[in-house]
Parts: structure tokens; sequence; C-alpha cells
């Protein structure tokens, strides 16, 4: 992709892959057909099968001359859904999904890449005896953790009527400390810069050096607190470095596609900065294809 540092591949660490199941599963909580729920969002009901909504994106990260995406599938067992679009479009995407440790039979699929949990969401500790063997797996496996603290909204379930119980309690990045350093092989990814938990996640990073933090959405936290997002890369690049961070748009669905506004927003601030070319290479891609090539 051309960026004002040159010619080089960009990676995203942050895309969610909204299968058909994901339409159905918010669907049966409403009592609804699945493209009833599309057509109250606005969205594109995807395809049956996962391939061709791989195939999509592939097209669409085409169009916007992006190298590789990580897709997360964010309906807990879902899994299924995007490994076949993994397999589907070989070596163009990193295989996440959401998992509930609290769920009948929890484990990490075979052939996943990360891991995404969501304490908060599914209201657990990470210091639930329950986590471990999810952990222990993918240590065992090679697999990254994303893990999400901070502010959790989803505009799905608000745009839909649909309730979101979530517990904040278990949102601060803190709560990762003691795990990550328990679990020096696992490459830990904590989103959105830690999504109002700014500081937290700094220290945690800074403590940690297998935690990394995504940069995705348009982190909207920041109403929180008194710094634009500048000031926000220039703290992070100040305490973890380039090396720490991860380029993430947190895209999602069709027919808006690749959210390049997040892209060149985040650009625009790296540039105001002064970041050099090679700093800008391990944020926006070189980072996110080492930590998943050493898992």
């Amino acid at each position: 992709m051309q960026t004002p540092w040159g010619d080089f591949p960009v990676s995203d660490a942050h895309t969610h892959f909204f299968s058909r199941r994901f339409f159905a599963s918010l669907a049966a909580q409403m009592s609804a057909d699945s493209d009833i729920v599309a057509g109250t969002l606005g969205w594109h009901l995807p395809p049956e099968d996962p391939a061709e909504l791989a195939r999509t994106w592939a097209a669409e990260l085409d169009a916007r001359g992006v190298a590789r995406a990580t897709l997360i599938a964010s309906v807990p067992g879902d899994e299924s859904s995007v490994l076949a679009a993994a397999a589907a479009c070989p070596g163009r995407f990193f295989a996440g999904a959401m998992v509930n440790p609290l769920a009948e039979n929890a484990a990490v699929a075979p052939g996943l890449q990360v891991v995404c949990l969501f304490p908060a969401m599914h209201r657990y500790s990470l210091h639930d005896e329950r986590v471990a063997p999810l952990l222990d797996q993918a240590a065992a496996r090679g697999c990254a953790v994303f893990v999400h603290c901070g502010v959790l909204t989803v505009g799905v379930r608000k745009k839909l009527g649909l309730p979101s119980p979530f517990d904040m309690r278990f949102s601060n990045p803190l709560d990762l400390h003691a795990i990550a350093l328990r679990y020096p092989r696992i490459r830990f990814i904590v989103p959105h810069f830690g999504a109002g938990y700014f500081r937290e996640a700094l220290m945690l990073a800074d403590l940690c050096p297998n935690v990394y933090l995504d940069t995705s959405s348009s982190n909207s936290w920041m109403r929180y607190e008194a710094f634009d997002l500048k000031t926000v890369f220039r703290r992070a690049l100040a305490v973890v470095g380039a090396g720490g961070l991860l380029f993430g748009s947190d895209s999602s669905f069709f027919p808006r596609g690749w959210n390049y506004d997040i892209f060149e927003a985040q650009t625009r601030t790296l540039l105001d900065l002064g970041i050099a070319a090679a700093d800008a290479r391990l944020i926006f891609g070189e980072n996110l294809e080492r930590l998943v090539q050493e898992t």
C-alpha cells in the first residue's frame, strides 16, 4: 500500500468476521430472521458459505491495498467460519475467534491463530480457574491471545434493542499482569489502547514485553480523557515504542467494508508526530506478521 512513508505491505490486526452464524445468533435473541437483522442494521446479509465472505473480504482488501488481516469470529462457537475463511484464501488472513472460557467444553480450536477473550462481556475474571486451560492450550499451540479491556460497547446490540449485561469489574488491563508473566511465550494483544484504561494498559505493556497494544477503532474512549489521538500515540510510543503497537481498523461489515477512515486518521497522526519510516512499517504490519509467525 502507498503510505506517507512509502510503499510497503499493511496488515490489519483487528477485523471482525460477521458470518451468517453471527447474524443467526442475533436473530435468535430477537426471535426474528437473519434478513430482518441485516435490514434493521442496513448491512448486507453474508452468504451461507464463509468462504464466499472471505473472498469478498479479500477483494475488498485488494481494492484498498491491504496485504493481510486478522479476521475475528465475533460470536462464541463460530471458529469453523473463520477457519474456513482462512483456508479459502491461503496466506491472506490470520484466524481469530471469540472464546468464552465459561462455556461447556470451551477449547482452542486446531488451526486458530488468535484466541479472543472478552472478560467483561462474559462476566469472568482472567484469574478464574476455567481460563487457565485455554491459556495452556494457547501456549502449547502457539496462539496469540487477544484480551478486550476497558469500555465495551456493542453498537449492533444497541441498534437492535438487545441488552448488553457486561461487567466492567473484569475489564482492567492490570488483571492481565500476573498472567502475562506466567505465560511469557504467549503474545497478548490489548485492543483500543486499553479502551479507557490507557494508563493501566501502558503500565501493563511496559512491565510485560509479551503484551502489545492495538490501535483499532475511533478510540471514542478518549472522551473520558483530556487528550486526543496524537497525545495517545505520543505517550504510547514513549512507553512501549513502535515495536509494541499493532495497527487495527476494527472493520466489520458490508457495504462499508474496510474502514479506510481509521487508517487515514492514524497515518495522519503519526505523520504529524514525525515517526520514521521504519517505525511506521512496524506499526502497520511488521509487528503483526512477526507476532503471528513467532507464535
